[in-house]
């Protein structure tokens, strides 16, 4: 079986997140609930990635990063999804791909995808180091 690799990225505002409820004409987890990421294309590295994926889905270029996690995501494709936390951001955020974006409380966000929740619960637990 194909591994699909994709990113996905942690924006915290203080100890808050941003999640986005996925536009339900995606073709993986419609409608979901999710932290905002996207495949890596086949000449990208993960960084490239992420900047290409902040700016398609949020208008936003990333200047602090850091690498949290990988974890697979079992969807229509067999999904390893590269976790980032980003910290800081150059631009506006405005929803560009997603049906909406909402900031929530890092303890208490309801995320649908069981791979987001475990990054979810990693960034709580290091997050003194991050």
């Amino acid at each position: 079986m194909k591994i699909h690799e994709c990113v996905s990225f942690i924006l915290m505002s203080g100890s808050r997140v941003l999640l986005e409820k996925r536009s339900k004409h995606k073709e993986t987890d419609p409608g979901l609930i999710t932290i905002p990421g996207g495949h890596i294309e086949d000449d990208e590295t993960q960084i490239q990635a992420l900047f290409r994926e902040l700016d398609e889905e949020l208008n936003v270029i990333p200047t602090e990063y850091k690498y949290l996690c990988s974890l697979y995501h079992p969807t229509k494709e067999l999904q390893l999804i590269h976790y980032f936390v980003v910290s800081g951001w150059k631009g506006e955020i405005v929803v560009q791909e997603a049906d909406a974006i909402q900031w929530h409380s890092l303890g208490s966000a309801p995320v649908d995808i069981a791979a987001d929740s475990v990054a979810l619960k990693e960034v709580e637990r290091v997050s003194h180091y991050l």
